[in-house]
Protein backbone atom coordinates (compact mmCIF):
# COMPACT_ATOMS: atom_id res chain seq x y z
CA UNK A 1 0.00 0.00 0.00
CA UNK A 2 1.19 3.60 -0.94
CA UNK A 3 2.38 5.32 2.45
CA UNK A 4 0.47 8.27 2.50
CA UNK A 5 2.54 11.78 1.42
CA UNK A 6 2.75 15.29 3.62
CA UNK A 7 -0.19 17.58 2.17
CA UNK A 8 0.64 21.32 1.62
CA UNK A 9 -1.29 23.37 4.50
CA UNK A 10 -1.26 25.95 2.01
CA UNK A 11 0.47 29.36 1.93
CA UNK A 12 0.15 31.53 4.49
CA UNK A 13 -2.14 34.80 4.87
CA UNK A 14 -0.69 38.26 4.81
CA UNK A 15 0.50 39.49 7.80
CA UNK A 16 -1.98 42.21 9.47
CA UNK A 17 -1.36 45.82 9.43
CA UNK A 18 0.00 46.83 12.98
CA UNK A 19 -0.96 50.64 12.51
CA UNK A 20 2.55 51.40 13.80
CA UNK A 21 3.64 53.56 10.67
CA UNK A 22 0.44 55.71 10.46
CA UNK A 23 1.32 56.74 14.71
CA UNK A 24 4.54 57.38 13.71
CA UNK A 25 3.03 59.75 11.17
CA UNK A 26 0.73 61.27 13.56
CA UNK A 27 3.24 61.68 16.40
CA UNK A 28 5.62 63.42 14.12
CA UNK A 29 2.75 65.79 13.26
CA UNK A 30 2.07 66.37 16.78
CA UNK A 31 5.84 67.36 17.38
CA UNK A 32 5.48 69.67 14.21
CA UNK A 33 2.49 71.64 15.71
CA UNK A 34 3.20 71.70 19.22
CA UNK A 35 7.08 73.10 18.31
CA UNK A 36 5.12 75.82 16.17
CA UNK A 37 3.30 76.80 18.91
CA UNK A 38 5.87 77.33 21.16
CA UNK A 39 7.52 79.71 18.67
CA UNK A 40 4.19 81.65 18.39
CA UNK A 41 3.90 81.66 22.32
CA UNK A 42 7.51 83.08 22.29
CA UNK A 43 7.66 85.66 19.51
CA UNK A 44 4.19 87.04 20.72
CA UNK A 45 5.89 87.72 24.19
CA UNK A 46 9.51 87.60 24.32
CA UNK A 47 9.49 89.06 20.99
CA UNK A 48 12.54 86.42 20.30
CA UNK A 49 13.04 82.82 20.75
CA UNK A 50 14.98 81.46 23.33
CA UNK A 51 16.64 78.56 24.66
CA UNK A 52 13.28 77.20 26.40
CA UNK A 53 12.14 76.39 23.08
CA UNK A 54 14.50 74.08 22.05
CA UNK A 55 14.16 72.71 25.34
CA UNK A 56 10.85 72.10 25.52
CA UNK A 57 10.53 70.92 21.48
CA UNK A 58 13.47 68.36 22.10
CA UNK A 59 12.50 66.94 25.18
CA UNK A 60 8.57 66.43 24.00
CA UNK A 61 10.26 64.91 20.71
CA UNK A 62 12.28 62.49 22.63
CA UNK A 63 10.12 61.29 25.39
CA UNK A 64 7.05 60.36 22.69
CA UNK A 65 9.79 58.61 20.31
CA UNK A 66 10.47 56.32 23.54
CA UNK A 67 7.01 55.86 24.19
CA UNK A 68 5.99 54.64 20.37
CA UNK A 69 8.93 52.79 20.59
CA UNK A 70 7.78 50.91 23.52
CA UNK A 71 4.11 50.56 22.06
CA UNK A 72 5.72 49.04 18.94
CA UNK A 73 7.78 46.23 21.20
CA UNK A 74 4.85 45.31 23.59
CA UNK A 75 2.31 46.19 21.66
CA UNK A 76 2.38 46.25 18.18
CA UNK A 77 -1.41 45.99 17.23
CA UNK A 78 -2.59 48.69 19.11
CA UNK A 79 -4.84 51.29 18.35
CA UNK A 80 -2.76 53.53 16.41
CA UNK A 81 -4.70 56.86 17.10
CA UNK A 82 -4.72 56.63 20.98
CA UNK A 83 -1.27 57.59 21.68
CA UNK A 84 -0.58 60.24 18.99
CA UNK A 85 -4.01 61.91 20.55
CA UNK A 86 -2.41 61.86 23.90
CA UNK A 87 0.58 63.37 23.23
CA UNK A 88 -1.01 66.35 21.23
CA UNK A 89 -3.30 66.83 24.36
CA UNK A 90 -0.05 66.89 26.47
CA UNK A 91 2.02 69.08 23.87
CA UNK A 92 -0.88 71.59 23.84
CA UNK A 93 -1.17 71.52 27.93
CA UNK A 94 2.72 72.17 27.84
CA UNK A 95 2.59 74.99 25.25
CA UNK A 96 -0.12 77.02 27.56
CA UNK A 97 2.03 76.06 30.73
CA UNK A 98 4.63 77.72 29.23
CA UNK A 99 2.96 80.90 28.09
CA UNK A 100 1.64 81.04 31.67
CA UNK A 101 5.29 81.03 32.98
CA UNK A 102 6.19 83.66 30.71
CA UNK A 103 3.31 86.04 31.59
CA UNK A 104 4.02 85.69 35.34
CA UNK A 105 7.86 85.96 34.63
CA UNK A 106 7.36 89.26 32.99
CA UNK A 107 4.90 90.70 35.98
CA UNK A 108 7.43 89.39 38.54
CA UNK A 109 10.61 88.43 37.35
CA UNK A 110 12.24 86.94 40.84
CA UNK A 111 8.61 85.27 41.86
CA UNK A 112 8.33 83.59 38.15
CA UNK A 113 7.87 79.51 38.35
CA UNK A 114 9.30 77.38 36.01
CA UNK A 115 6.05 74.83 35.56
CA UNK A 116 6.57 73.75 32.15
CA UNK A 117 10.17 72.14 33.02
CA UNK A 118 8.18 70.34 35.96
CA UNK A 119 5.49 69.67 33.68
CA UNK A 120 8.10 67.54 31.36
CA UNK A 121 9.22 65.99 34.80
CA UNK A 122 6.19 64.53 35.16
CA UNK A 123 5.31 63.66 31.67
CA UNK A 124 8.65 61.77 31.77
CA UNK A 125 7.70 59.96 35.07
CA UNK A 126 4.42 59.19 33.40
CA UNK A 127 5.75 57.66 30.63
CA UNK A 128 8.18 55.34 32.32
CA UNK A 129 5.04 54.29 33.80
CA UNK A 130 3.43 53.93 30.76
CA UNK A 131 6.28 51.47 29.74
CA UNK A 132 6.09 49.98 32.67
CA UNK A 133 2.49 48.87 32.39
CA UNK A 134 3.09 47.76 28.77
CA UNK A 135 6.01 45.03 29.66
CA UNK A 136 4.13 43.75 32.82
CA UNK A 137 1.15 43.44 31.68
CA UNK A 138 1.23 41.20 29.19
CA UNK A 139 -2.42 40.57 29.29
CA UNK A 140 -5.11 42.54 30.69
CA UNK A 141 -7.23 39.23 31.82
CA UNK A 142 -4.50 38.72 34.66
CA UNK A 143 -5.75 41.63 36.55
CA UNK A 144 -8.97 39.73 37.31
CA UNK A 145 -7.24 37.73 39.33
CA UNK A 146 -6.15 40.57 41.84
CA UNK A 147 -9.36 42.66 41.81
CA UNK A 148 -10.06 42.43 45.41
CA UNK A 149 -6.99 42.91 46.22
CA UNK A 150 -6.92 46.01 43.55
CA UNK A 151 -10.03 46.87 45.41
CA UNK A 152 -8.99 47.36 49.03
CA UNK A 153 -5.53 49.19 47.96
CA UNK A 154 -8.22 51.74 45.87
CA UNK A 155 -10.22 52.53 48.63
CA UNK A 156 -7.09 52.67 51.31
CA UNK A 157 -5.65 54.94 48.60
CA UNK A 158 -8.46 57.07 48.48
CA UNK A 159 -9.62 57.40 52.44
CA UNK A 160 -5.83 58.28 53.06
CA UNK A 161 -5.77 61.80 52.26
CA UNK A 162 -9.14 62.05 54.53
CA UNK A 163 -7.45 60.45 57.84
CA UNK A 164 -4.28 62.31 57.55
CA UNK A 165 -3.14 66.03 59.00
CA UNK A 166 -4.51 68.81 57.50
CA UNK A 167 -0.80 69.67 57.49
CA UNK A 168 0.04 67.45 54.58
CA UNK A 169 -3.35 66.86 53.21
CA UNK A 170 -5.24 69.84 52.56
CA UNK A 171 -5.06 72.04 49.71
CA UNK A 172 -7.71 75.07 49.11
CA UNK A 173 -10.10 73.70 51.43
CA UNK A 174 -9.99 70.22 50.03
CA UNK A 175 -8.30 67.18 51.44
CA UNK A 176 -6.90 64.94 48.74
CA UNK A 177 -2.91 65.27 48.91
CA UNK A 178 -0.37 63.44 50.77
CA UNK A 179 2.77 66.34 50.90
CA UNK A 180 6.47 65.63 52.35
CA UNK A 181 8.18 68.50 51.48
CA UNK A 182 8.06 70.07 48.07
CA UNK A 183 6.51 66.92 46.69
CA UNK A 184 2.84 66.10 47.04
CA UNK A 185 0.94 63.09 45.38
CA UNK A 186 -2.90 62.56 45.35
CA UNK A 187 -3.29 58.76 45.81
CA UNK A 188 -6.82 59.13 44.24
CA UNK A 189 -6.02 59.54 41.03
CA UNK A 190 -4.37 56.03 41.02
CA UNK A 191 -6.95 54.90 43.09
CA UNK A 192 -9.60 55.26 40.57
CA UNK A 193 -7.80 52.42 38.45
CA UNK A 194 -7.43 49.79 41.06
CA UNK A 195 -11.44 50.19 41.85
CA UNK A 196 -12.07 50.29 37.96
CA UNK A 197 -10.10 46.90 37.66
CA UNK A 198 -12.01 45.75 40.88
CA UNK A 199 -15.72 46.67 39.56
CA UNK A 200 -14.64 45.28 35.97
CA UNK A 201 -13.55 41.61 37.77
CA UNK A 202 -16.94 41.74 40.17
CA UNK A 203 -19.38 42.47 38.04
CA UNK A 204 -18.19 39.96 35.71
CA UNK A 205 -18.25 37.40 38.35
CA UNK A 206 -21.71 38.74 39.14
CA UNK A 207 -23.41 39.24 36.37
CA UNK A 208 -26.31 37.17 36.98
CA UNK A 209 -27.21 38.09 40.48
CA UNK A 210 -27.44 41.76 38.95
CA UNK A 211 -29.31 40.64 35.85
CA UNK A 212 -31.85 38.57 37.66
CA UNK A 213 -35.44 40.28 37.13
CA UNK A 214 -37.36 41.81 40.07
CA UNK A 215 -40.60 44.01 39.87
CA UNK A 216 -41.98 45.54 36.56
CA UNK A 217 -42.41 48.84 36.54
CA UNK A 218 -43.53 51.92 33.45
CA UNK A 219 -42.67 48.56 31.18
CA UNK A 220 -38.95 48.07 33.22
CA UNK A 221 -37.95 45.36 35.07
CA UNK A 222 -35.68 46.99 38.21
CA UNK A 223 -33.80 44.63 40.36
CA UNK A 224 -34.27 42.93 43.85
CA UNK A 225 -33.85 44.77 46.93
CA UNK A 226 -31.15 42.74 47.94
CA UNK A 227 -29.32 43.02 44.88
CA UNK A 228 -29.07 46.83 45.40
CA UNK A 229 -25.73 46.52 47.77
CA UNK A 230 -23.03 47.51 45.70
CA UNK A 231 -24.60 50.46 44.28
CA UNK A 232 -25.63 51.31 47.76
CA UNK A 233 -21.51 50.26 48.94
CA UNK A 234 -20.37 52.47 45.93
CA UNK A 235 -23.16 55.50 46.90
CA UNK A 236 -22.05 55.32 50.74
CA UNK A 237 -18.17 55.78 49.54
CA UNK A 238 -18.88 58.52 47.37
CA UNK A 239 -20.86 60.58 50.04
CA UNK A 240 -17.74 59.02 52.72
CA UNK A 241 -14.97 60.57 50.08
CA UNK A 242 -17.34 64.06 50.26
CA UNK A 243 -16.99 64.13 53.97
CA UNK A 244 -13.77 63.23 54.80
CA UNK A 245 -11.93 65.06 51.96
CA UNK A 246 -14.50 67.73 51.30
CA UNK A 247 -14.01 67.10 47.81
CA UNK A 248 -16.87 67.18 45.10
CA UNK A 249 -15.53 66.38 42.09
CA UNK A 250 -13.86 62.65 43.30
CA UNK A 251 -17.15 62.25 44.71
CA UNK A 252 -19.17 62.78 41.99
CA UNK A 253 -16.37 60.67 39.42
CA UNK A 254 -16.10 57.46 41.57
CA UNK A 255 -20.40 56.97 41.83
CA UNK A 256 -20.37 57.59 38.09
CA UNK A 257 -17.77 55.44 37.20
CA UNK A 258 -19.66 52.29 39.33
CA UNK A 259 -22.78 53.33 37.92
CA UNK A 260 -21.73 53.29 34.42
CA UNK A 261 -20.15 49.92 34.97
CA UNK A 262 -23.44 48.74 35.83
CA UNK A 263 -25.61 49.70 33.09
CA UNK A 264 -22.95 48.17 30.75
CA UNK A 265 -22.98 44.98 32.55
CA UNK A 266 -26.12 44.43 32.40
CA UNK A 267 -27.73 46.43 30.05
CA UNK A 268 -30.86 47.62 32.09
CA UNK A 269 -31.73 51.47 32.34
CA UNK A 270 -33.50 50.60 35.60
CA UNK A 271 -29.88 50.55 36.80
CA UNK A 272 -29.15 54.06 35.97
CA UNK A 273 -32.93 55.30 36.80
CA UNK A 274 -32.06 54.03 40.86
CA UNK A 275 -27.79 55.61 40.20
CA UNK A 276 -29.46 58.93 39.36
CA UNK A 277 -32.11 58.72 42.64
CA UNK A 278 -28.92 58.23 44.77
CA UNK A 279 -27.61 60.81 43.15
CA UNK A 280 -29.59 63.53 43.21
CA UNK A 281 -30.55 62.49 47.24
CA UNK A 282 -26.67 62.35 47.76
CA UNK A 283 -26.34 66.11 45.81
CA UNK A 284 -29.17 67.41 48.69
CA UNK A 285 -28.07 65.91 51.41
CA UNK A 286 -24.72 67.49 51.19
CA UNK A 287 -25.84 70.97 50.09
CA UNK A 288 -27.63 71.08 53.65
CA UNK A 289 -24.85 69.40 55.56
CA UNK A 290 -21.25 70.96 54.25
CA UNK A 291 -20.72 74.79 53.91
CA UNK A 292 -18.49 74.22 50.53
CA UNK A 293 -20.93 72.73 48.43
CA UNK A 294 -23.05 75.16 49.14
CA UNK A 295 -20.80 77.62 48.51
CA UNK A 296 -20.04 75.68 45.01
CA UNK A 297 -23.74 76.05 44.20
CA UNK A 298 -24.26 79.68 45.06
CA UNK A 299 -21.17 80.38 42.94
CA UNK A 300 -22.52 78.42 40.35
CA UNK A 301 -25.86 80.62 39.97
CA UNK A 302 -24.74 83.50 40.03
CA UNK A 303 -20.69 84.33 40.24
CA UNK A 304 -20.73 87.62 40.04
CA UNK A 305 -23.33 88.44 42.91
CA UNK A 306 -20.33 86.71 44.94
CA UNK A 307 -17.63 89.14 44.41
CA UNK A 308 -19.69 92.19 43.94
CA UNK A 309 -18.15 95.40 43.11
CA UNK A 310 -18.10 97.23 46.42
CA UNK A 311 -15.71 94.98 47.32
CA UNK A 312 -12.96 94.26 44.53
CA UNK A 313 -9.99 93.20 46.12
CA UNK A 314 -8.32 89.56 44.89
CA UNK A 315 -8.32 87.76 48.13
CA UNK A 316 -11.79 89.12 49.20
CA UNK A 317 -13.29 87.66 45.81
CA UNK A 318 -11.40 84.60 46.01
CA UNK A 319 -12.76 83.65 49.00
CA UNK A 320 -16.19 84.38 48.28
CA UNK A 321 -15.94 82.02 45.28
CA UNK A 322 -17.15 84.12 42.49
CA UNK A 323 -13.33 85.84 41.04
CA UNK A 324 -12.24 82.43 39.25
CA UNK A 325 -15.36 81.81 37.34
CA UNK A 326 -16.51 85.18 37.09
CA UNK A 327 -12.81 85.57 35.00
CA UNK A 328 -12.80 82.60 33.25
CA UNK A 329 -16.18 83.84 31.46
CA UNK A 330 -15.18 86.99 30.92
CA UNK A 331 -11.81 85.09 29.87
CA UNK A 332 -13.67 82.97 26.66
CA UNK A 333 -15.70 85.72 26.08
CA UNK A 334 -12.82 87.77 24.99
CA UNK A 335 -11.62 84.74 22.91
CA UNK A 336 -14.49 84.67 20.64
CA UNK A 337 -14.50 82.63 17.79
CA UNK A 338 -11.09 82.82 16.57
CA UNK A 339 -9.49 83.56 20.16
CA UNK A 340 -6.66 86.42 20.97
CA UNK A 341 -3.89 84.20 19.88
CA UNK A 342 -1.62 82.64 20.90
CA UNK A 343 0.55 84.54 23.88
CA UNK A 344 -1.70 87.57 22.97
CA UNK A 345 -4.47 87.04 25.73
CA UNK A 346 -4.55 87.28 29.81
CA UNK A 347 -5.02 84.08 30.45
CA UNK A 348 -3.08 84.36 33.76
CA UNK A 349 -5.91 86.62 35.75
CA UNK A 350 -7.36 83.48 36.06
CA UNK A 351 -6.19 81.85 39.36
CA UNK A 352 -5.03 78.40 38.40
CA UNK A 353 -5.26 78.86 35.00
CA UNK A 354 -2.44 75.95 34.41
CA UNK A 355 -4.81 73.41 36.57
CA UNK A 356 -8.20 74.00 36.83
CA UNK A 357 -9.03 76.47 34.64
CA UNK A 358 -6.64 75.15 31.96
CA UNK A 359 -9.57 74.83 29.55
CA UNK A 360 -10.62 78.63 29.78
CA UNK A 361 -6.78 79.84 29.42
CA UNK A 362 -6.98 77.92 25.47
CA UNK A 363 -10.44 79.33 24.84
CA UNK A 364 -9.18 82.72 25.43
CA UNK A 365 -6.24 82.41 23.05
CA UNK A 366 -7.93 79.86 20.49
CA UNK A 367 -11.18 80.51 20.70
CA UNK A 368 -14.39 78.48 20.14
CA UNK A 369 -12.59 76.87 16.98
CA UNK A 370 -9.31 75.98 18.65
CA UNK A 371 -11.59 74.85 21.95
CA UNK A 372 -13.83 72.44 19.93
CA UNK A 373 -11.00 71.32 17.99
CA UNK A 374 -9.31 70.73 21.43
CA UNK A 375 -12.67 68.56 22.60
CA UNK A 376 -12.71 66.56 19.09
CA UNK A 377 -9.71 64.97 20.24
CA UNK A 378 -10.64 64.51 23.38
CA UNK A 379 -13.56 62.66 21.49
CA UNK A 380 -11.37 60.68 19.02
CA UNK A 381 -9.41 59.21 22.32
CA UNK A 382 -12.51 58.39 23.93
CA UNK A 383 -14.26 56.65 21.41
CA UNK A 384 -11.15 55.12 20.39
CA UNK A 385 -11.33 53.53 23.60
CA UNK A 386 -14.89 52.24 23.42
CA UNK A 387 -14.18 51.34 20.26
CA UNK A 388 -11.82 48.89 21.94
CA UNK A 389 -13.91 47.82 24.34
CA UNK A 390 -16.77 46.52 21.59
CA UNK A 391 -13.77 44.53 19.87
CA UNK A 392 -11.99 42.90 22.33
CA UNK A 393 -13.13 39.35 23.14
CA UNK A 394 -13.91 38.68 26.91
CA UNK A 395 -16.05 40.12 29.52
CA UNK A 396 -13.15 41.70 31.89
CA UNK A 397 -11.44 43.29 28.80
CA UNK A 398 -14.84 45.20 27.95
CA UNK A 399 -16.17 46.40 31.03
CA UNK A 400 -12.55 47.67 31.91
CA UNK A 401 -11.76 49.36 29.06
CA UNK A 402 -15.24 50.85 29.00
CA UNK A 403 -14.66 52.26 32.77
CA UNK A 404 -11.64 53.83 31.38
CA UNK A 405 -12.77 54.84 28.49
CA UNK A 406 -15.44 56.43 30.41
CA UNK A 407 -13.16 57.95 33.26
CA UNK A 408 -11.95 60.32 30.47
CA UNK A 409 -15.09 61.49 29.35
CA UNK A 410 -16.79 62.11 32.40
CA UNK A 411 -13.98 64.00 33.50
CA UNK A 412 -13.78 66.19 30.57
CA UNK A 413 -17.65 66.47 31.11
CA UNK A 414 -17.49 67.84 34.96
CA UNK A 415 -14.31 70.35 34.35
CA UNK A 416 -15.68 71.47 30.74
CA UNK A 417 -19.33 72.01 31.77
CA UNK A 418 -17.53 73.45 35.72
CA UNK A 419 -15.78 76.40 33.58
CA UNK A 420 -18.78 77.36 31.15
CA UNK A 421 -21.02 77.14 34.05
CA UNK A 422 -22.86 74.24 33.15
CA UNK A 423 -22.76 72.60 36.10
CA UNK A 424 -20.83 73.70 39.42
CA UNK A 425 -16.93 73.92 40.02
CA UNK A 426 -15.57 70.79 41.22
CA UNK A 427 -11.59 70.92 41.76
CA UNK A 428 -10.76 68.25 38.72
CA UNK A 429 -8.22 68.84 36.19
CA UNK A 430 -8.83 67.98 32.16
CA UNK A 431 -6.74 64.65 31.59
CA UNK A 432 -3.21 65.09 29.81
CA UNK A 433 -4.09 68.93 29.13
CA UNK A 434 -3.83 70.42 32.86
CA UNK A 435 -0.49 70.88 34.93
CA UNK A 436 -0.58 67.83 37.73
CA UNK A 437 1.82 65.52 38.87
CA UNK A 438 -0.57 63.08 40.12
CA UNK A 439 -3.16 62.99 37.65
CA UNK A 440 -0.48 62.82 34.49
CA UNK A 441 1.20 60.23 35.71
CA UNK A 442 -1.60 58.21 36.71
CA UNK A 443 -3.66 58.80 33.12
CA UNK A 444 -0.79 57.31 31.51
CA UNK A 445 -1.40 54.30 33.36
CA UNK A 446 -4.71 54.13 32.17
CA UNK A 447 -3.58 54.95 28.45
CA UNK A 448 -1.28 52.08 28.74
CA UNK A 449 -4.22 49.59 29.83
CA UNK A 450 -6.48 51.07 27.36
CA UNK A 451 -3.42 50.03 23.90
CA UNK A 452 -2.94 46.46 26.39
CA UNK A 453 -6.72 45.78 25.66
CA UNK A 454 -6.82 47.28 21.97
CA UNK A 455 -3.94 45.40 21.37
CA UNK A 456 -5.64 41.90 22.29
CA UNK A 457 -8.23 43.36 20.34
CA UNK A 458 -6.87 43.93 16.75
CA UNK A 459 -4.26 41.37 17.19
CA UNK A 460 -4.58 38.61 15.26
CA UNK A 461 -5.66 34.97 16.72
CA UNK A 462 -3.19 32.14 16.73
CA UNK A 463 -3.24 30.00 13.67
CA UNK A 464 -3.68 25.82 14.36
CA UNK A 465 -0.70 23.91 12.92
CA UNK A 466 -2.32 22.35 9.78
CA UNK A 467 -2.71 18.85 9.55
CA UNK A 468 -2.77 17.26 6.17
CA UNK A 469 -5.99 15.52 4.89
CA UNK A 470 -5.26 12.25 3.19
CA UNK A 471 -7.64 10.60 1.27
CA UNK A 472 -9.40 7.16 2.77
CA UNK A 473 -8.34 5.47 -0.39
CA UNK A 474 -4.68 6.51 0.32
CA UNK A 475 -4.70 5.97 4.16
CA UNK A 476 -2.31 3.70 5.80
CA UNK A 477 -3.02 0.70 8.07
CA UNK A 478 -1.64 0.09 10.81
CA UNK A 479 -1.29 -2.73 12.74
CA UNK A 480 -2.47 -2.90 16.43
CA UNK A 481 -0.77 -5.39 18.72
CA UNK A 482 -3.74 -7.22 20.98
CA UNK A 483 -2.96 -7.60 24.36
CA UNK A 484 -2.83 -10.66 25.86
Amino acid sequence: MVAPTDASAGPAPAPLPTGRGIELVLLAFAAALVTGALALVEANQEQELTRSLIFLGLAYLGLFAVAHAAVRRFAPYADPLILPAVALLNGLGLVMIHRLDLARLASDPDGGQDLATKQVVWTAIGLVLFIVVLWRVRDHRVLSRYAYTAGFVGIALLALPGLLPSSISEVNGAKLWIRVGPVGIQPGEFAKILLIVFFAAFLVQKRELFSTAGRTFLGMEFPRARDLAPLLVAWGLSVGVLVLERDLGTSLLFFGIMLVLLYAATERVSWMLIGLAFFVGGCMIAYQLFAHVRLRVLTWIDPLQSCPASDPSYVACYDKGGYQISQALFGLGTGGIGGTGLGAGRPDLVPFAESDFMLSSLGEELGLIGLAAILVLYLVLITRGLRSALAVRDSFGKLLATGLGFTIALQLFIVAGGVSKLIPLTGLTLPFLSYGGSSLVANYALVALLLRISNAARAPLPRKPATPQVPIAEAGTELVERPT
